[in-house]
């Protein structure tokens, strides 16, 4: 029996067993035929699979670090807050992130310290602030956090210094939000307070130093702390290790969590390949690991340090704008679900990639979600992009404790394995980085701990790893009996040593040796759920 991807009028069956699943056309439109029936078997298309094999030995050897609900996070520009499609009655923004489990939720952003204004008494906004925030927009948003069971953190205006002002945000922040709100962030990027190419310019003069920022931190936190004594405070929120520093040497009391900003490809004028320029090949070549690994290593080293968490409360694939060449492609899907996991596996205990409530088409090209309707409207159903199905897969890992995975072979190819259920539980992802355009697949083995066999199998793909908003997805479902596999050990494949002269059609799957055998498409994440007994 072949696995295949079944198509309908050039539509697939997206029958996502997670909720609120979307799905687009390549010019970012919604299908209009129906889907093919739902799929009761595992399918994706035949794989002409020329790459090379890879072997993934999955064991139940715990290495430490715990994957969670936050590991899954969305961080929004701090004026979408009062973005009434927060509440849930008013669009399907509540779908979309339930369909990430319960997502770490996260507003703030360059908006907080340049378009933001508080107010609980009604008053016009003091600097030419282009929004304003009052206890209203944090009750529709505790309305959100109780549908979809998400954690929240806050950023508190510091662009205009008003410590009171921020302490009367923080102290109905606390009221309001109760036990989803755990952590405070005063001001956003601090660092960057003098650049003036961020959108609204510098908020502060060329003076403004590591030093200048401890004694504004420590006067909000002062402020806020005689309203709130318990609240928590969360920084610095910067990318440079010496402002990290700055935070955790400051006098502020209850700091919860150290938080880095880190944006994989930054270097915006850039064209090399492998490099750290805005092209979709960058955010999967092997050096993309490397610079995580060094990167988000001075925050944790830090944050080891000082006995906090990190959080890595603003990410995403590129910082650099008009990217949206790079940040709809499958590619980012792949970037997506590996980067996150790897994050994890480094230690970082939550996550937030940045987005906001705009437009598909001119709006943020590297938000999860966007607004189909045309410029200068507003709709209530949210569409999806590449990078959030990439991230939908990673829900049946949350709760999940990393154990040891190896990857021998296959070239661009990487994988990850969770024990669940008290061990009776392994969920493996496999990142397929391969281009499907040039290899179509690569033949897989999978060796599995004894006494554990596949209970399902999902995908997400592209037919390579540049094509833009064509992110497909294939559905948990069982594997057939037979899948097919190209690779050395196919059943039913006489060795060139008994004279054969042609093979039988190769087939793959569980074998006697209790080992998984199956060519996985390139350009694809797959997911297999084992099961034990």
């Amino acid at each position: 029996m072949n696995i295949r991807r079944s198509f309908q009028g050039g539509v697939l069956a997206l029958a996502l067993v997670l909720s609120g699943c979307s799905w687009f056309d390549p010019d970012g439109s919604s299908p209009t035929s129906d889907p093919s029936p739902t799929p009761t078997e595992f399918e994706q298309s035949n794989v002409d699979a020329s790459g090379a094999a890879a072997d993934i030995a999955v064991t139940t050897d715990q290495t430490g670090p715990h994957f969670t609900a936050d590991n899954i996070g969305v961080s929004f520009e701090a004026t979408d807050l009062a973005d009434p499609r927060l509440d849930p009655a008013n669009s399907n923004l509540d779908e979309q992130l339930k369909a990430l489990g319960s997502p770490a939720l996260r507003f703030a952003g360059n908006a907080l310290d340049r378009r933001t204004f508080w107010t609980s008494k009604g008053e016009k906004p003091k600097h030419g602030e282009q929004t304003t925030i009052t206890p209203d927009d944090l009750k529709r948003l505790k309305k959100l956090v109780d549908v979809t069971g998400s954690t929240v953190t806050l950023g508190v205006p510091l662009g205009t210094y008003d410590p009171e002002r921020g302490a009367d945000m923080a102290a109905h922040a606390v009221d309001i939000l109760g036990d989803s709100l755990i952590g405070l962030g005063i001001g956003n990027e601090p660092n960057g307070y003098t650049v003036d190419d961020v959108p609204g310019g510098a908020v502060r003069g060329d003076d403004w130093n590591e030093g200048k920022y401890v004694k504004q931190l420590e006067a909000y936190a002062k402020a806020i702390h005689a309203k709130r004594p318990e609240a928590p405070i969360i920084g610095p929120d910067v990318y440079d290790g010496a402002w990290m520093t700055a935070f955790l040497d400051s006098g502020v009391k209850k700091k919860t969590a150290l938080s880095q900003h880190w944006y994989q490809l930054y270097d915006c004028d850039s064209s090399s390949v492998p490099g750290r320029g805005p092209q979709a090949p960058n955010l999967i070549e092997p050096i993309a690991k490397e610079a995580a690994k060094k990167n988000l290593g001075i925050g944790k080293s830090k944050a080891d340090a000082a006995g906090l968490p990190l959080w890595l409360e603003e990410t995403g694939p590129t910082s650099c704008p008009g990217t949206n060449d790079t940040s709809l492609t499958n590619a980012s899907a792949l970037w997506a679900a590996d980067y996150t996991l790897y994050a994890a596996t480094l230690g970082v205990e939550r996550m937030a990639m940045h987005s906001m409530l705009g437009a598909c088409k001119g709006g943020a090209p590297m938000s999860l979600i966007c607004d189909p309707a045309d410029r200068g409207d507003r709709s209530n159903e949210f569409q999806v992009r590449p990078n959030m199905l990439g991230l939908r897969l990673l829900v049946p890992s949350v709760g999940g404790q990393f154990t040891k995975t190896a990857v021998a072979g296959g070239g661009n190819m990487s994988a990850y394995t969770v024990s669940k259920n008290d061990g009776r539980t392994l969920v493996t992802t496999v990142i397929n980085a391969n281009d499907a355009a040039k290899v179509g697949g690569n033949p897989v083995t999978v060796s599995m701990p004894s006494g554990f066999s596949v209970s399902s199998a999902s995908q997400v793909f592209g037919e390579s790893n540049d094509v833009k908003s064509a992110t497909q997805v294939v559905s948990a479902n069982p594997l057939p009996d037979e899948v097919p596999f190209s690779g050395e050990g196919a059943s039913g494949t006489e060795s060139a040593s008994a004279g054969a002269s042609a093979s039988p059609t190769p087939s793959g799957g569980v074998g006697d040796d209790g080992k998984l055998r199956i060519d996985v498409a390139g350009s694809s994440v797959t997911v297999f759920i084992m099961r034990k007994g």
